[in-house]
Formats: C-alpha cells, structure tokens, sequence
C-alpha cells in the first residue's frame, strides 16, 4: 500500500504562498511592429472588463494619431500623467505613486520597454509596473518583439536598427502573453494610410524598418517567441531528453559572449532547459578595472535573461571549464568566435574550440560567430591600451630592475669567487623566482627571464659584451636557461596565486563560521544585529546600517534602526530611510549603482527568508570605491546566515506566543471550571431556599422563613462578590498584563478595603496597622483594594478565627501587606497550589468550607498583583494561623 500522507515541504509550500502578500497578474499585448493592433486590443480588453465591474483606470497610454484608438479611450477612467522637466523639456510620465495611491483592479501602462526620465523613481518602466503587481494590482501593458533582450541582436542583425530600449526576458515569465497579428501587407496599408505615422515618418520607416521582408521576418520570430512562452508558462512534464546548456564568458570574446548570452536564452525557451554563464577569474583581472567592468555588464545581461551565474578562480581555463564540465553534467557548450580573428596567433595557440572538442567528446559544442566593430587600427589601439592597463606597473617595473641588477652584481662576486658559469645561471634563477614572488601577473616574471639570459650572454659569455655566442654548447645552454626561468617563474606566480586564493577563500570561511556561531549564540535580535554590523565593517570596510522589520516584541512594519558606526549616519536620514523601506515592501535592491532610486547615499538589499522580509541591510557607497560583484557575493554568503538566524528568532517570538495562548486557554478552561464550581453551590442554595418559600410558605415559620431568606440573601452577597472579582480581571491587559497606575496612599485604600469587610462582617476582630508616614505606592487602587478584601474575607471564611490582623510595612523599596489569621492553618501540601485555579482532581481531599470556593480568589489575586509587579505568598506562623503576604514595588519599574 502507497504511503498517502501529504508532503510535508508541499504543505509548508502551500501555507507560505497563502500567508504571502497576493501579487498581481501581468497581461502583454505582443506585437512584431508597431500599429498592429497591441493598444487598440489592450484597450478594447478593458472595455470587457469594465462591463464586468472591474475598477480600470489608464495609467499611461502613449499619444497616438489613429482616431480609433483614441475613440477606445472614452469612458476609462485615466490617471493624471506626471510632469518632468528634462533638458529643458516638459515630458510626461506614468505616475506610479498615484496608481499606488488609487490601487485600482487593473492598470493600462503602453510601452513595456520604455525609459523613464532621468529623475524618476525607476530606471525603466517595467520596473515601475513591477512595483504594481508587488502590490497586487493587475497590468495591461504592451510590448514589440524588438525590445525582448534575448531577440535584440537578431531583430539588428534584419532591420539593421540597433533598439537601445529592451526588457529582460526574466520579467515576461509569468506574464499572460497575448500576441496580436496581422498580414505583413496590411500592416504596410495602413501605414501608407497615415494610420500609424505621419506621412514623412512613414515613408522613411518602409525603407528600412518596415521594409516587407524584415516584417515577414519579425513576424516569424514573434510567433516563435509567443509558442516558446507557451511551452514555458505550460511546462510538459514528461522531457525525453534533457538539457543543459553552459556559456562560457571567454576574456578574448566579450563582445561575442553577449551574442552567446541571448541565442542561449532562445535555445533554452525552446528546449526549456538550465543555463548557466561560467566566469573563470585569474589574478590578473583584479588588477583591470575594464575587464571587471566588461564582465560586469556581461554578467547584468545573463541575469536579465534569466541564466545562473558561477563564477570560479583558475589559472587554467581549459581545465577549469572541461573539470566544471563534466561535474554538473553540462550537455551544450556556446562560445564566441570572432570572424575577423588573426590568423597569426592560430600558429602558436591552439584555439579553444579545439581543445574542447578533444577533452569533451560527449558535450555538443556551439559556436556562435561575431564580428568585431572596432576594426583595423582601432581596435589594435584598444587592445595595445587594455594590455598596457593589464600588464604595466611602475612600482612592478621598478622591483624587476632593481632585482636584476642585485642579481647582476651578486653574480659578479660569484664569478669572482671562481665559482663557474653554473652557478651563475643559479644565482639568475632565484632573483627570478624572487621577481615572480613580489610582483603581480606573469608579464614581469617572463621579462625577467628574457633579461636575464641576454645579461648572462652579455656580460659573462664570451666575448664579452656582445650577444655573439662561440662556446659550443652555449647556445643549449641558454635556450635551457631561458626555458627554466618561464617555467620556475610560471609555478612560481602559480603558487602564489593558489596560496592567496586558499587564503582568502579560508578568511572568508572564518568569517561566515564565526558570524553562524555568533547567531547561534545571540538571542535577541539587537544582538544578532551588532554582531552582523561587526562583521560587514571588518570584512568590507565601508559604513553599514541595519533596518530590522523584526522589532523585539513588535508585530508592526516599521524599520527599527541598528547602527553600529558612527559614520553611517548618512544612512540614517529620512530619504535614506525610504529607500530601504522600499527595499523591505519590494523585495529588491536599491540605492547607489541600481535602477531604483539611484541617488541614494547607500546601496540597500533585503534579508529575505520564505518569501518575507527581515531585513534591510545599507552599505554607504563611495564612488571611488564602487562595489565590485566579489563584495556581493560574499554579501550575499553572509545576508543568508543572517536570515536563517532572523528566521529562528521570529520562529522562536512566534512560538512563545503560541505558548502564552496556550497558557491564556489553560488558564481560561480552569477559570471556567473554577466558575463552574463556585457557582454552582450557592446557585443551587439560592433556588432550593426560594423554591420552598414558594411552595411550603404557609406551612413554614415566620422564623424559618426569616432565616431562609437569610441564606439567600448571603449566598447572594457572595455571588456579587465574586461578579466584581471577575471584573476586576478584565481590568488587566491580557496581552501585556499591564494596569494603569497613580499614587495612592496605603492607609486610604486599607481603609476602604477594611470598612466594606467590617459592613459584612460586623462580629470579626479585625485589627489593621499601617506605617506613620504618608506612603505613596504606584497602583490601581481599586485592583489592590479587591485583593485585600479577598484576603481577608477568605481568611475569616476558612481560619475559623473572629481575631484578623492586617498589617502593612515598608522594607527599601517595597511595600509588604500582610493579612493574617490565630487559626488552624494550611494543608502542607495546598501551599505550593494554593494561587492556582480550582482543580477538583488535585484537591478533591482537602475539606474546604461546602458552601464556599476557595480556588478563584486567589488566582485573581495573584493575577493582580503579578500585574503590579510584585509577589505573592502564603505560609502558616509558627504559633499557629496562616499569613498571606504581596508586596508592591515603590517606583515603577522596580
């Protein structure tokens, strides 16, 4: 039999996707050109759904000259457009915060791709409708197939027209794509018609853009892209083959990796399969601000497209790639190849498709050819700059010379010492490893190894001073030499490289296994904060702020500040503090070197942990110091250790709540059962009293009669008495068990509390001390005043003692009540369960008075007091009799 139980992670899944904000659906309008249909289609959808009652609003439709599209307009309701100047111009923009404010069922925003103007809260307007379906508004909105990212290059490659504005792949996923077409010719009617632009405009546009083949071919890639969409958002489940496509970002190909990038995104639409971009850095490229920046821009590009960046530390990039390769079990390899490539360097360098081909065997490999656009002399000034960049150093220059020459000179005492050319060489070969040592990239060690042998020709080979060789075996000997140096210097750079790599891999791993156990050991959530604050500052230097949606105790959204350095004040300002609310609603980054809200002092990311926000983390970015993608991966390590420690202390405030609500039930089922209890005895007095006046009335005495009503009257007085107990309850806040405080004098509120007992119980000795001093002690005087009437009167009920002290003292800074009894005492074993609530099974043998409960009241009492802050007991004297003894503190907060 099939286990049928449901999965646990399924279920926690479900719950998770229920308890999480619900964000609104996305519906394209998909078109290969413009004046196809997509607006007037959009529009005429939202006349549909109108009809059924939806509220609609336009937020943006672009101004058009086509009076059918402008007739669809009437009756919508449309949202003031925004005003921006820019370059002296007034442009009009969509105004996200209104249609935020407004929050209508469906928002109709033309231009997917569009850019919003320098200024806006967002870069590009799909940000800003992004912003919309986070808050669970629905979007109309329309987009050509030209300004999909993954299509740019193929759409330049047909109309010849480079599209600056484009819209990630990532953002079109789970979006509604509804394509609308029409016949190329129809569509060139129309524009001859005037129906799309305006004369001119169209008669430029039908030479190039709208050229008949170019839109044939847009057409066939629209209706590719609108299937492809359709496999994705209907996923079969039952794949014959499986695929796993890997793009490797080639140094030597950036430009060509970025065609890679998109034309793997197409093949993995299709094939709906994992991609992946592999980076493989070196030493050197620290030291090249441009390739970092390149490869920057490369690595944006493949997470728009939707691709999993890995990036890996090798000397060598073959190994690295084939070793990666084969463990991840990669069955597509694309890479670049440029068709206006040297055939020079083919010579010396087998190419890279090669050596794949022959270490690979099992992965079909792909090649992708580009051109490069900076031809001839252009693109080898580029290049003899970016190797200058690269490769030169001053400082490193200066160190190669000066070691050389100490090597020169060491090698002429050698050769002084009469210790032979062999030795020589030796001297050569250490100063190289030396060079190698202390200086950055292979660049100087190889130079060095070049000088060194034309040095050791010159100076110690003869003749000398010249480059002539006539010794036989020399010429052997130096091209051995030569060899030797490259290599030894090779390893060398090598070793170093590996050891520095090992270093910080291992300081970092230090780093996230100090700050696990750190958390681990924290408990409170300001803790955990300084603790994360600490580490950030030692690791990345920069000024650091924390904005907790976690507050101790809190269940609202507002951030609470951790600032652990001064000089992160700059991140405390109110505009500052917007932006990282921002980031805590939106679930995404923000601030300096982003699309949003980039003019921000710091660089924001959120703590997320199951869909819901923990966290915001602020880096102050300083524009000489950029954040390079190395700091945001290591950021990245270290904001998931941290949302797995806010995860447990929201779990751990989570459960102890649930344990106070299971402790508030307890306590309420027992307050029931004590209820039940104690009214139930005078209840049935009280009927059975009244019930034979009734019915005996004229067989029973004047006398009987009188004391018949006596004990109704009393049982009664006790159930009002125990009314204003349970009243006296619901006084205190249950959630914070806290009660309004004033100053009261201790001898007016004995004094009320002794005169209604004394009405009661006019026969009771009752003997009441206070302090001579005026005592003012922080209370509810009327709270305090129930529990010593409660004492007292459950003493006189249960002592069997007409003779009652009340007596009250102060000890530092607290004040002491004491009610006691000359009775016969407590049971030894009710003292420990004395202020619980009635439990007819635990007490079941201890006799108590058959008319009268003991339970409520001094549960209620406890309630009290502990409200108070303060302590109750209860003890029997020596000499015999109890004492219930509370105290109070003094001052609030005590």
């Amino acid at each position: 039999m099939e286990d049928e139980r449901p999965n646990p992670d399924a279920i926690l899944k479900q719950v998770t996707q229920q308890n999480r904000q619900k964000t609104g659906k996305l519906r394209v309008f998909f078109g290969y050109a413009a004046g196809v249909g997509k607006t007037y289609a959009m529009l005429r959808d939202a006349h549909e759904q109108l009809l059924q009652g939806k509220k609609i609003m336009a937020g943006y439709i672009e101004p058009h000259v086509r009076p059918e599209t402008l007739a669809l307009l009437e009756g919508i309701p449309t949202i003031p457009v925004k005003q921006m100047s820019y370059k002296k111009m007034t442009l009009s923009e969509f105004d996200l915060d209104e249609a935020l404010r407004l929050k209508p069922d469906i928002v109709l925003v033309d231009e997917l791709a569009h850019t919003n103007v320098i200024g806006s809260r967002n870069k590009k307007r799909y940000q800003d409708i992004d912003e919309l379906l986070h808050a669970g508004i629905d979007v109309y909105t329309t987009v050509n197939v030209q300004h999909i990212e993954s299509l740019n290059d193929v759409v330049e490659s047909i109309t010849h027209v480079q599209v600056v504005e484009t819209v990630p792949d990532t953002f079109l996923d789970q979006a509604y794509l509804r394509l609308i077409d029409i016949e190329p010719e129809e569509l060139l009617e129309r524009l001859r018609a005037g129906k799309i632009y305006r004369p001119l405009q169209a008669k430029k546009a039908m030479q190039h853009f709208f050229a008949l083949e170019n839109l044939k071919l847009l057409r066939e890639i629209a209706v590719r892209r609108a299937a492809d969409h359709i496999g994705m958002t209907n996923p079969i489940e039952e794949v014959s083959v499986r695929v796993k496509l890997l793009t490797y970002l080639d140094e030597e190909h950036i430009q060509g990796t970025e065609k890679c990038l998109r034309w793997t995104a197409r093949l993995a639409a299709a094939f709906r399969s994992e991609w992946t971009l592999l980076v493989i850095e070196n030493e050197e490229d620290e030291h090249d601000d441009l390739m970092r920046e390149q490869r920057s821009k490369v690595m944006k590009l493949a997470q728009s497209l939707g691709a999993d960046i890995v990036t890996l530390s090798g000397h060598d990039t073959l190994d690295t790639l084939t070793h990666y390769a084969k463990m991840t079990g990669v069955t597509d390899i694309i890479i670049a190849k440029q068709r206006n490539h040297s055939h020079v360097h083919r010579l010396f360098k087998q190419e890279l498709e090669d050596d794949l081909i022959q270490r690979l065997p099992q992965v079909d490999l792909h090649i992708i050819p580009y051109h490069d656009k900076r031809e001839g002399q252009k693109r080898n000034r580029l290049n003899h700059i970016n190797f200058i960049q690269r490769h030169f150093s001053a400082a490193d220059f200066i160190k190669m010379l000066f070691y050389i020459l100490v090597a020169t000179l060491l090698s002429k005492i050698v050769l002084l010492m009469h210790s032979g050319d062999q030795n020589v060489i030796i001297v050569y070969l250490f100063f190289i490893l030396i060079i190698s040592r202390v200086t950055h990239g292979y660049f100087y060690g190889a130079l060095a190894s070049v000088i060194s042998v034309l040095l050791f020709n010159w100076l110690f080979v003869d003749p000398l001073y010249s480059l002539t060789v006539y010794k036989p075996g020399y010429p052997v000997t130096m091209v051995i030499m030569l060899l030797v140096a490259l290599f030894t210097s090779n390893m060398m750079i090598r070793v170093k490289s590996q050891a520095k790599e090992a270093v910080r891999k291992e300081h970092r791993m230090t780093i996230l296994y100090e700050l696990n156990q750190q958390l681990l050991a924290s408990q409170s959530l300001a803790g955990m904060m300084a603790i994360a604050n600490t580490k950030v500052m030692e690791t990345m230097g920069r000024s650091v702020i924390f904005y907790s949606g976690l507050p101790e105790g809190k269940s609202d959204r507002k951030l609470s500040v951790y600032r652990g350095d001064p000089t992160a004040a700059a991140l405390t300002t109110p505009e500052e503090e917007a932006v990282a609310h921002w980031v805590y609603l939106n679930q995404k980054f923000a601030g300096s070197g982003t699309d949003t809200l980039n003019g921000a002092a710091g660089y924001y990311f959120p703590v997320v942990s199951q869909g819901r926000s923990l966290a915001v983390i602020g880096l102050r970015v300083n524009p000489e110091r950029p954040l390079h993608r190395e700091n945001l991966n290591f950021l990245k390590l270290l904001t998931s250790q941290l949302s797995l420690a806010l995860e447990r202390h929201r779990l751990m405030i989570e459960q102890q709540q649930t344990v106070i609500e299971n402790e508030k039930e307890k306590m309420r089922g027992n307050l029931l059962r004590a209820i039940s209890h104690d009214l139930r005895t005078p209840l049935t007095g009280i009927l059975g009293a009244s019930s034979a006046i009734i019915e005996n009335h004229e067989k029973f005495s004047a006398e009987l009669t009188l004391n018949l009503v006596k004990d109704i009257k009393e049982d009664s007085e006790w159930l009002i008495r125990m009314v204003e107990n349970l009243l006296s309850v619901t006084r205190i806040d249950e959630g914070t068990m806290k009660v309004k405080k004033t100053p009261e004098a201790i001898e007016e509120i004995v004094g009320a509390a002794v005169r209604r007992i004394r009405k009661r119980f006019k026969e009771t000795d009752l003997t009441v001390r206070v302090p001579e001093e005026l005592l003012l002690v922080p209370m509810d005087g009327t709270l305090i005043e129930q529990v010593l009437i409660n004492l007292i009167e459950n003493a006189i009920k249960h002592a069997e003692s007409t003779a009652i002290s009340v007596i009250v003292k102060q000890r530092k800074q607290r004040v002491i009540f004491e009610v006691s009894d000359n009775g016969k005492g407590l049971p030894t074993q009710r003292l420990e369960t004395l202020f619980r609530p009635f439990n007819n099974e635990q007490h079941s043998e201890i006799p108590v008075d058959a008319t009268r409960g003991m339970g409520i009241g001094l549960s209620i009492c406890q309630t009290i007091v502990a409200a108070h802050g303060g302590t109750i007991e209860a003890c029997n004297k020596t000499q015999g009799g109890a004492v219930f003894r509370f105290t109070l503190p003094i001052k609030e907060g005590d």
